[in-house]
């Protein structure tokens, strides 16, 4: 582990390359798993706000979804998380014309139509932050649908917290960031 301020860093984070392969994966971090993604309260609110400037890039299965039961729900973990379509996909996903699936969050800001990228949990992906009473706890979620990534990481030679320097930098701040990078030339890490 390493300690930088109030966070405790996996060291997964510096050992291990990633880099995200969306033409292999097909965006299935977007897809598989048990519940939605985990957002922040104020994050709800956005999401809300912006809901009428993406409704239209959603799919028409997600819209049922939100008119249904609302755009996030409690997770069996007490976290808020988005709301899913049969079990799988974010109501927030929609398709690409090469079948790769994508956030329409991220797809409306990068037009310029929004300023909220994406919820954090989505950028940081496939690190996640859990909150402790006095730390937070930083650590790689390793999933076998990421297993490309870290293929073509090893062959980029990109390690885990270079490929999330723009999502850790947002989360933790630029001094955290260059703090981590540090640490990790000290620990062998290039």
């Amino acid at each position: 582990m390493i300690q930088i301020e109030d966070t405790l860093i996996s060291r997964d984070l510096i050992e291990c390359y990633f880099h995200c392969d969306l033409v292999q994966c097909k965006g299935a971090c977007c897809i598989e798993g048990e519940a939605g993604a985990p957002i922040e309260k104020e994050e709800y609110e956005i999401l809300r706000n912006i809901l009428p400037d993406i409704w239209n890039k959603l799919l028409p299965e997600a819209q049922a979804v939100i008119n249904r039961q609302g755009i996030a729900y409690i997770d069996i973990e007490n976290d808020m998380v988005t709301s899913i379509v049969d079990g799988k996909n974010c109501v927030f996903t929609c398709y690409d014309a090469d079948g790769i699936c994508r956030c329409a969050i991220e797809k409306t800001y990068n037009e310029g139509l929004i300023d909220f990228r994406k919820p954090m949990s989505c950028h940081l992906y496939p690190v996640r932050v859990k909150r402790f009473k006095y730390y937070h706890a930083v650590n790689y979620d390793r999933q076998k649908i990421c297993r490309v990534a870290e293929l073509l990481g090893e062959k980029k030679q990109t390690r885990l917290y270079q490929h999330l320097r723009e999502p850790l930098i947002r989360k933790f701040g630029d001094e955290w960031y260059h703090a981590l990078a540090r640490c990790a030339k000290e620990l062998c890490c290039k």
